[in-house]
């Protein structure tokens, strides 16, 4: 039995060599699939008439079948048994999802498809909502919306992902940073790899379907420890069809804009209503239809908006106005029954240009000196070319290439003013002529040069599918603070003591000017490659087992073009298997295993191997304001000395990360059940356990590495010189082993030495775990009414959140805080910012009358966990207090993270009122109202609870984050 085993091991692993690829019931995450059991020799036709595509084949001697990497659609299922009995059912075609059916003999004819929505072959966590089904749902129409609906799916902090003009919305997915998920366009890579919180969307109403995968997805995918957000776009039929809306969210009728204000009697801070809000006038036109009957066809959209958003801050107001059309255009040509060509092109670049003035009044309308307009501009063009080809019966094959770019471009008109704040009131006064907070590179832009291959062959009961992609990542990019320094005005308790030793033994409380040098920037290039085989073995009439592995390398380039991280074959393995409990894809049992990796994003590129310049001044504050326009503040003695960070230099890229580095990755496991009932029902139940296996960060521990040279024989000088090589911060796996490169001087070049984990210093090794037990519910859309929803019981607990900070809305992938000195790890295992203890979403639709329809869509969930950041007062290290609030030392004790509370529990209801006149097909009217009770619950606060040591923050608990306001939305449609 031993000897058959390997045999048949060593044959499916060399005709899975030979094969390059294939998968009985593949989907990709453009394309769907349709599969499943017959009688040998049955004929089945699929043929989807809307595009002018049929596929016929017959049933091999394994008695099974699959047509894979079909266009998403309506398509009609005719089957010949060899008995000659016939039968046609309509079968849907999802985006990233296998249809099943069987049909094994004359007596018992099953077709499933999305009848009812259990794909029983697979063992991932997924969800689809075709543009139709998110239509009928009161939510914002941005692709982040849709993902919240799924399970496990938690808004991001709105720091993380922000840029000058518009606020972060970026979710977190199965307890992974928000940083950490992957987006596709029809197929194609469009995460913003320079931090993983952007990425490229077509106009919403060129959606046709959306697919989020929370867990357990095929060794295909890959790049991302928190989920797959995929969108695939409309696209022409052989009837030529067409339309125009109007959607309009008016301010006269949003919820009150609101400041926060803090009450001198109870410390408690209280929202106050202020003026301004948002205007939101957008229209689409689109049409597509058939420039060849059945063989070539054509879609194409543009959008237009007016959107205006008044602010009204307590020194400054600005009116943001954004008009930039975008547009969305694909092309598809069955050159042959058999041969599909795919070409897609859209723009979602966006430039909006803000004004700005003095406030004479806090939060007042009377504007006040003029300062000049910015401009910002985001987004970019994307070009997209895929080709399928059908070999044979069981064998096919797909290529795609594309072309990305994203634009990060800033105009300000204030560069040249140093920003000026200050932070002793509780609510922080801007103060100089300053309109941004920093200043982006006016080139700033990305592009990304793409393409995969992708292949499925059908064996009979082995599924083999092989694939390969490669990506090239350019990033201009530089930030700098508007006028080079940025100077903040705080107060020093009497006894308090800076970041850089200096102590106020005045015997009262001090203003001081904290003054901030910081400037980085140049041009970079990141590449990314991987490969992947998968068998998905039959092993049983009703259990499907997926064997996959998937490889990935990458590679990071410096300004000069030189490689400073170069990772080849990482090995990530994925188990899954799918039991077809009673073999009537009525019950479905699955779970899967696997590890998954994520890219080294070009932040660090930008960060770590550019030339940084960043230090810190502290002088005393006279107690005036400049009267000139830059308004400085009156600067007295300096206080103690200058603390530098970095430089300016850029480091030699041998000597700024560890030759042995291994990129981040997770361990996954899930298990569950989904059951499909009567009338349309499905429920389900799932566990799911993620772990973090390996953290990639900098760390800067001069210290550490000091005292390690001098313990093992080192002299002073060298132990200076290792000491400065690991201070300039320096790129490894934090708990592991540091290797560094280090040129002594003493002419023998780059020297390997080697530091002990232990010899690091840091409290734990990093950790993030995440542990959800998840019950889902959903009845399909019938023509009268449909219902989803979900409730997760989720932990998520470690001493790091990944890629992005939201304890301080930092998002330098790759090169946050985390990790620089054991004094900022001492305390931060606990509860992280993504935990939330008890999410319960419900959404649905619900046809009144023939012309009236009515949706709703309801979330209550328990807020994230309250800390306090403050200036590091312990004993791990002499350094960490140089970050200022930055440690879990707050006010004089240790606040381990977690510790102090939460937040309040946020709930949302919405509701949606559609009516389709009688008189007049395809003209239809909908109002909404987004958080109807306009609840405005606090979702992020300032956390920074200390400007010195012993000197508490009157802006401490400050909200920073809050429930949008109540909005409606109106729209007009026509389609014909």
């Amino acid at each position: 039995m031993k000897k058959t085993v390997l045999a048949h091991a060593l044959t499916v692993a060399f005709s899975a060599t030979l094969a390059i690829g294939g998968h009985a019931y593949a989907a990709s995450n453009s394309a769907g699939s349709v599969g499943g059991r017959a009688a040998i020799g049955t004929v089945i036709t699929l043929e989807n008439k809307e595009i002018g595509l049929s596929r016929t084949i017959t049933v091999d001697k394994a008695g099974t079948y699959s047509v894979p990497q079909l266009p998403p659609g309506h398509y009609t299922l005719k089957v010949k048994l060899p008995n000659g009995q016939t039968e046609e059912r309509a079968v849907e075609v999802q985006a990233g999802e296998g249809s099943i059916a069987h049909f094994e003999d004359s007596a018992r004819v099953v077709v499933t498809g999305r009848v009812t929505r259990i794909d029983t072959k697979s063992p991932e966590s997924s969800m689809v909502l075709s543009k139709a089904a998110i239509d009928r749902l009161p939510i914002s129409r941005d692709v982040t919306a849709v993902a919240l609906l799924a399970p496990g799916a938690t808004k991001g902090d709105t720091r993380i992902g922000q840029t000058a003009l518009r606020a972060g919305n970026v979710p977190s997915l199965g307890g992974a940073s928000p940083a950490e998920n992957v987006y596709y366009i029809n197929g194609f890579n469009v995460t913003n790899s320079l931090n993983g919180v952007a990425f490229n969307q077509v106009p919403f109403e060129g959606i046709a379907q959306q697919q989020v995968k929370t867990g357990g997805y095929g060794p295909e995918y890959g790049r991302s420890l928190g989920g797959v957000l995929s969108v695939t776009t409309k696209r022409g039929t052989n009837e030529w069809k067409g339309g125009a809306n109007v959607i309009w969210s008016p301010e006269s009728l949003e919820g009150s804009s609101v400041y926060a204000e803090k009450s001198p009697t109870t410390g408690k801070w209280n929202l106050v209503k202020r003026p301004g809000g948002t205007d939101d006038l957008q229209a689409n036109l689109w049409v597509g239809g058939p420039l060849v009957e059945d063989k070539l066809y054509f879609f194409g959209l543009v959008q237009g908006a007016d959107i205006k958003r008044e602010t009204y801050g307590v020194s400054t107001q600005d009116t943001m106005k954004s008009s930039t059309p975008r547009f969305l255009t694909k092309f598809d040509w069955n050159i042959t029954d058999k041969n599909l060509l795919e070409f897609t092109a859209f723009s979602d670049k966006t430039k909006d240009k803000q004004y700005n003035w003095d406030s004479p009044v806090p939060y007042g309308t009377t504007k006040g000196t003029d300062k000049g307009v910015d401009e910002y501009t985001t987004g970019g063009e994307n070009l997209i070319g895929k080709y399928t080809t059908w070999l044979t019966d069981d064998l096919t094959v797909s290529g795609l290439y594309g072309v990305g770019k994203y634009n990060r471009k800033s105009n300000v008109a204030s560069a040249a003013c140093p920003y000026v704040q200050d932070n002793r009131p509780t609510t922080p006064v801007p103060m100089g002529c300053a309109t941004a907070t920093s200043i982006t590179d006016p080139n700033a832009n990305d592009k990304r040069t793409a393409w995969r291959l992708d292949a499925e062959w059908n064996l009979g009961n082995h599924g083999l599918r092989f694939g390969a992609d490669n990506e090239k990542y350019e990033v201009v990019d530089g930030t700098e603070y508007p006028g080079v320094v940025r100077y903040i005005v705080r107060t020093l308790a009497d006894g308090g003591r800076l970041s850089n030793g200096y102590v106020n033994t005045s015997g009262a409380p001090m203003d001081y000017i904290d003054a901030r040098t910081f400037k980085n920037g140049g041009q970079f290039t990141t590449k990314n490659s991987a490969y992947y085989l998968e068998d998905n073995w039959q092993v049983h009439k009703d259990v499907m087992l997926s064997l996959g592995l998937r490889s990935e390398s990458f590679e990071n380039l410096n300004a000069e073009g030189k490689t400073f991280i170069k990772v080849n074959n990482t090995i990530a393995p994925r188990l899954g298997v799918a039991w077809d409990v009673g073999g009537k894809a009525q019950t479905k049992v699955f779970a899967n295993a696997g590890r998954y990796y994520i890219p080294v994003m070009s932040n660090t590129n930008v960060r770590l191997s550019g030339a940084e310049l960043d230090y810190r001044d502290f002088y005393a504050f006279n107690g005036s304001f400049g009267t000139d326009k830059f308004e400085l503040p009156g600067q007295g003695a300096q206080l103690g000395s200058r603390v530098t960070t970095s430089d300016g230099k850029a480091g030699d890229p041998r000597s700024v990360v560890d030759p042995n580095i291994k990129p981040m990755y997770q361990d996954e496991f899930i298990i569950g059940m989904e059951q499909a009932l009567s009338d349309r029902w499905k429920v389900g139940i799932k566990y799911t356990n993620r772990k973090l296996k390996k953290v990639m960060d900098d760390v800067c521990n001069n210290e550490g590495a000091y005292n390690w040279a001098i313990a093992n024989g080192y002299s002073d000088a060298k132990a200076n010189v290792l000491a400065g090589a690991i201070g300039h911060c320096f790129l490894y796996n934090p708990g592991g082993d540091l290797t560094a490169n280090v040129d002594f001087g003493d002419g023998n070049g780059l020297t390997s030495v080697t530091i002990p984990a232990k010899d690091m210093g840091f409290p734990e090794k990093p950790k993030r775990t995440y542990n959800a037990l998840e019950f889902s519910f959903e009845r399909a859309w019938d023509g009268k009414w449909s219902l989803g929803g979900s409730y997760v019981l989720a932990y998520s607990r470690g001493n790091t959140e990944g890629y992005v900070k939201s304890d301080i809305g930092q998002d330098d992938a790759g090169i946050s805080q985390d990790w620089d000195y054991p004094g900022l790890m001492e305390g931060a295992n606990g509860f992280l910012p993504n935990d939330r203890r008890h999410t319960f979403k419900a959404f649905g639709s619900y046809q009144v009358a023939d012309e009236w329809r009515v949706g709703a869509n309801l979330l209550v969930q328990s807020g994230r966990p309250v800390n306090c950041l403050g200036y590091y007062d312990g004993n791990l290290d002499g350094v960490s207090i140089e970050y200022g609030s930055a440690s879990f030392w707050c006010n004089g004790k240790l606040n381990p993270r977690g510790t102090l509370g939460r937040l309040a529990w946020t709930k949302d209801v919405s509701a949606q009122l559609n009516y389709s006149p009688k008189w007049q097909k395809g003209l239809s009217f909908q109002a909404e109202v987004l958080n109807i009770f306009n609840e405005r619950t606090v979702q992020a606060i300032e956390e920074a609870g200390e400007t010195g040591v012993g000197s508490p923050s009157p802006s401490y608990m400050q909200p920073v984050g809050l429930q949008n306001a109540r909005r409606f939305r109106f729209t007009a449609k026509y389609e014909f």
